[in-house]
């Protein structure tokens, strides 16, 4: 680190404020949840009501009083706030206070730390790291900004604080440097998927929705999934066989969560640009939450930001267990699955997904009968080696007759490796049908 900051203890004074604005509003269990998840043991939780934040100390002087005495009482070393709090603000609190405070986004990247595994989730929870504190270097450490003096140290006129800002600003751009190289590397991969021509399925949602676990079913993998907000962080990505559809990308990637800090969604780019470049998106809900309506608009804001809101989307309602609800699918007008509902802990209903997957990304599935005559033997081998035949009959002229169903890109390149042309086998009303693209 580029400058000393006082340790932090494990127990904590939360305070949470009720805002009359909707939008500025937080939900006091999830920040719960967040708390423990970070690993700090609650002391108590202080809350109030405002109209707006006050711009000195986001609570107002008798709060803060009263945010003292809690912490005489518990012996607590630590405030969070269950909101963002500016610089000055901070500031401002550990002065009065003495002891550390800590808002939202910095409990929100201290848990990221704390799970990135990966080397690209260390750097990219590094760089949001970096690119907060960088706001918040003066926080009670004023004693930076005198310039540096006595034997040895002088020469540059530089005060400690710039110096650390310099240091900053060049591990930022080092990381800048590192993470492009990443996405670089994951671009190439993904153009190697679409020359392949392999799907990919993206799972996104509310954290703790239970993408991991239903990862874990799906793929037989042993992704680590546990009841905690951001149980996982760095993005898997798994081989998935799909009936009538063959091998697919599966990607499990972060949590979402309600006003997730706007730097780490910039530093995670390279990762949700999975979610942003799939084939189809598998939003996962917590059907058993009684704010998935919330959760829902906050995870389809972040994939508006990432510019992933146009990408095909089959919702999985999670956790009908705690529901005694039954699997089932849910249709569009036009009889396209919509919305499947499941448990993954329980493996009830994954048959159902499994189902749905095949039919949202067999869209061009293909259905014909075709007649050969006995010198295009290779045509029927290439058909029978893709799985193709359904059923197989000859005719008294000793010409074969198949019954055909295989996703059309298949087709066009057994074709093409023939030499020959799809539409000369393709009823009419199929030839008008767009190539399947990813």
């Amino acid at each position: 680190m580029f400058f000393e900051r006082p340790d932090a203890g494990e127990t904590a004074v939360l305070v949470h404020v009720d805002f009359q604005d909707e939008q500025e509003r937080e939900d006091p269990g999830e920040f719960l949840e967040l708390v423990r998840s970070a690993g700090a043991e609650p002391a108590t939780l202080l809350s109030g009501s405002r109209g707006r934040p006050d711009p000195r100390s986001f609570i107002g002087s008798g709060k803060v009083e009263e945010l003292r005495e809690a912490l005489a009482v518990h012996d607590a070393e630590l405030v969070i706030f269950n909101h963002a709090l500016s610089p000055s603000q901070e500031r401002n609190l550990e002065q009065a206070l003495k002891c550390r405070v800590l808002d939202r986004t910095g409990l929100i990247l201290d848990i990221f730390a704390q799970r990135a595994r990966t080397h690209e989730g260390k750097l990219q929870v590094e760089l949001a790291q970096l690119e907060y504190m960088s706001t918040r270097l003066v926080r009670g450490w004023t004693h930076l900004e005198r310039q540096k003096g006595g034997i040895g140290l002088r020469g540059p006129g530089e005060t400690q604080l710039e110096t650390d800002r310099r240091l900053l600003r060049g591990r930022i751009k080092a990381i800048h440097k590192r993470l492009d190289k990443v996405r670089s590397q994951r671009s190439q991969n993904r153009r190697a998927r679409s020359r392949a021509e392999i799907p990919s399925v993206s799972l996104v949602g509310y954290t703790n929705a239970g993408k991991s676990t239903l990862f874990n079913a799906l793929t037989a993998s042993r992704v680590y999934a546990a009841d905690q907000l951001f149980a996982t962080l760095d993005p898997t990505l798994r081989r998935l066989e799909v009936e009538d559809v063959g091998p697919v990308v599966l990607a499990d990637t972060v949590g979402f969560i309600r006003h997730l800090p706007h730097k780490l969604v910039e530093a995670f780019q390279a990762t949700l640009q999975e979610a942003a470049e799939a084939s189809l998106l598998v939003h996962v809900i917590d059907a058993a939450d009684p704010d998935r309506e919330l959760n829902v608009d906050q995870v389809e804001g972040v994939l508006d930001e990432i510019g992933a809101l146009d990408v095909p989307t089959l919702k999985v309602m999670n956790k009908i267990d705690l529901l005694d609800s039954a699997p089932r699918i849910e249709r569009d007008g036009e009889g396209r699955p919509e919305v499947v509902w499941l448990s993954a802990q329980q493996n009830r209903g994954l048959e159902l997904l499994e189902q749905a997957l095949s039919e949202c990304l067999a869209d061009d599935i293909i259905d014909f009968d075709v007649t050969l005559a006995p010198e295009q033997g290779k045509l029927r081998a290439g058909l029978h080696e893709l799985g193709a035949v359904r059923e197989e009959r000859f005719d008294d002229q000793g010409r074969t007759l198949l019954e055909v169903r295989l996703p059309r890109r298949d087709f066009l390149q057994l074709m093409a490796r023939l030499g020959e042309r799809a539409d000369d086998y393709l009823p009419e009303e199929l030839q008008d049908r767009p190539v399947w693209e990813q």
